[in-house]
């Protein structure tokens, strides 16, 4: 094999494993928002039932994910979950 491939190979080596740690640090990152997102998703219920305020389905019963936007909200509106 010629220096030059064997040095892309390296290469290439170096910024799979860099992509791999990365990508690990994301999965780390998406649990650790969707335990946040659980935790004031049952915050807000334990206030719903003590305030009687029932105007939208809790949360806490919604389907995980579905309170994600496909596309970003636009300035100044308000992101709702669940």
């Amino acid at each position: 094999m010629s220096e030059q491939a064997r040095g892309r190979l390296e290469e290439l080596r170096h910024e799979y494993e860099v992509g791999q740690r990365r990508l690990q640090e994301l999965m780390a990152q998406e649990v650790s928002i969707r335990e946040t997102l659980l935790r004031i998703s049952g915050a807000i219920q334990v206030l719903e039932e003590l305030t009687g305020d029932e105007a939208q389905p809790s949360p806490a019963t919604s389907v995980p994910g579905a309170g994600v936007p496909a596309e970003p909200s636009p300035p100044g509106s308000v992101l709702t979950v669940g």
